[in-house]
C-alpha cells in the first residue's frame, strides 16, 4: 500500500488518480426530515440543504426507509440510525438512533434496500438476509415476526438483487431468477393470483435483471432490456396507458433500451422512473406534487420523457419527489419540499428538475421507495 503522508503535487495526485491509487473519498451527505434522527445528525433537526454525516470519506451503499436508514461501509460493514421501533435498524433492539451505529460486527455486506419498515441485504458470499417488520410475511421467514436483527433468508448462496416495497421483498439469482414474497393485494407478487406467501416464490426464471417494488406494485427490468410491470395501477404506475391491475408481469411497451429503474412506495402515491441507454429520462404513474419532473401536476398512465436530456445515469424516486444524478456529477431534484427535501435550501416545491448547489462530485444515490431523506454519497 503506498504512503499518502506528506504534499503531493497536484500531477502526482491525477497520476494516482489515473491509476487507480489515490484514496478517493467517499463521504456520506443527507437532508430533509429529521423527527427520528433518520439524517445521522446526533439531534432531531431537519435540515433543508445537504449536512455531512460525520467526518469519514468511506462510505459506499445508502439506502433510506420511512424514517430510518442504512449504510454500508468500504470495509463491508453495515451500519444503521434513525427509527427502531420494529427492529428495522438491525442492532438487535428496538432503540431509536440519531448517528449511525455499526450493525453487528461483520465486514461482509454487499447490498442493501429498505422498504418502509423493513430491511434485505446480500452478503458477499450470495446468502440473503432480512430483518425489522415482518407484518404480510415479507420478512420471507415463514411467518409474520419481526426480527431486530439480520436473519438468513434459506440457504442459497446465489443472490444478486434486491428490492424492498411497504409489503413485498424481492430477489433476483445470479442466473435471472426472480423470487418474491409479501403481500398479494392487487397482484402485487406478480404470481397471478392475489395470495401473500410467507416464503420466496419463484415467479419466473433466467430472464430478470433487476426490480423495484412501489406500494403494491412492481416495476421490473429483464436482461434483453425490456422493461415490465405488475400489481396495483390507480395512478397509472405500472405504465400501460390504463388504470388496470395486472397480477403476472406485463410488458411496457416494446422497447429493449430501458437500463434503471425506480420506483416510489407511499400509501397514496406511487410513481415509476426509467433511464434509458441513450440517457434519457422517463416518468409515469402519480404527480401529485410535481414529482414527475414535468412542471406540472398531472398523473400519466404511461412513459413520458423528462425534458430533452441525454444525460440521466441514475434516478431514485421518493413518494413525492425525486432525485436524480446526470453523467456530469451533478445532483437534481424535484418534487415536494415541504421538509426540505429536495436540499434546495428552502420548502418551495417545484415541479422540473433543480440542481442541488453547483458541485459535479455525486456518486450515489439512496435505494429505497419509501425514502424520507437522501443520503448521497460525493467526493470531498
Amino acid at each position: 500500500m503506498p504512503s499518502y503522508s506528506g504534499v503531493w503535487t497536484l500531477p502526482a495526485q491525477m497520476q494516482a488518480v489515473a491509476a487507480g491509487t489515490w484514496p478517493v473519498q467517499r463521504q456520506l451527505w443527507d437532508w430533509g426530515q429529521n423527527n427520528f434522527g433518520q439524517l445521522g445528525q446526533n439531534n432531531l433537526t431537519y435540515r433543508s440543504s445537504p449536512v455531512q454525516v460525520g467526518s469519514l470519506g468511506d462510505w459506499s451503499k445508502t439506502t433510506s426507509g420511512q424514517t430510518f436508514t442504512l449504510a454500508i461501509k468500504t470495509d463491508g460493514t453495515l451500519w444503521g440510525w434513525g427509527l427502531n421501533s420494529a427492529g428495522q435498524l438491525g442492532l438487535n433492539d428496538t432503540v431509536n438512533r440519531s448517528s449511525p451505529v455499526q450493525v453487528g460486527a461483520l465486514t461482509t455486506w454487499s447490498s442493501v434496500i429498505a422498504g418502509a419498515t423493513h430491511c434485505v441485504a446480500i452478503r458477499t458470499d450470495g446468502t440473503l438476509w432480512s430483518w425489522g417488520n415482518g407484518a404480510q410475511g415479507k420478512l420471507s421467514q415463514n411467518n409474520s415476526t419481526n426480527y431486530s436483527s439480520p436473519k438468513q433468508i434459506g440457504s442459497a448462496t446465489t443472490w444478486s438483487k434486491i428490492a424492498a416495497g411497504t409489503y413485498n421483498t424481492a430477489a433476483i439469482t445470479t442466473s435471472g431468477a426472480l423470487w418474491i414474497c409479501g403481500l398479494g393485494t392487487y397482484g402485487a407478487n406478480g404470481l397471478g393470483d392475489t395470495a401473500s406467501p410467507n416464503f420466496i416464490q419463484l415467479v419466473s426464471a433466467t430472464v430478470w435483471a433487476d426490480i423495484s417494488f412501489g406500494f403494491r406494485f412492481a416495476l421490473a427490468l429483464r436482461t434483453n432490456g425490456t422493461l415490465w410491470a405488475w400489481g396495483g395501477n390507480t395512478q397509472g404506475q405500472l405504465g400501460r396507458n390504463n388504470l388496470t391491475n395486472y397480477s403476472s408481469p406485463v410488458q411496457i411497451g416494446a422497447l429493449t433500451t430501458w437500463s434503471k429503474i425506480s420506483t416510489a412506495a407511499s400509501y397514496s402515491f406511487d410513481g415509476s422512473q426509467a433511464i434509458k441507454a441513450d440517457g434519457t429520462l422517463w416518468a409515469w404513474g402519480d404527480n401529485f406534487r410535481g414529482q414527475l419532473g414535468f412542471n406540472n401536476t398531472y398523473d400519466y398512465s404511461s412513459p413520458k420523457q423528462v425534458g430533452a436530456l441525454t444525460t440521466w445515469a441514475q434516478v431514485s424516486a421518493a413518494p413525492l419527489s425525486t432525485r436524480a444524478i446526470k453523467t456530469d456529477g451533478t445532483l437534481w431534484t424535484w418534487g415536494s419540499n415541504a421538509n426540505g427535501e429536495l436540499g434546495i435550501g428552502n420548502k418551495t416545491y417545484r415541479s422540473s428538475p433543480v440542481q442541488v448547489g453547483a458541485l459535479a462530485s455525486w456518486l450515489t444515490l439512496p435505494t429505497g421507495p419509501a425514502a424520507s431523506t437522501t443520503p448521497t454519497i460525493k467526493t470531498s
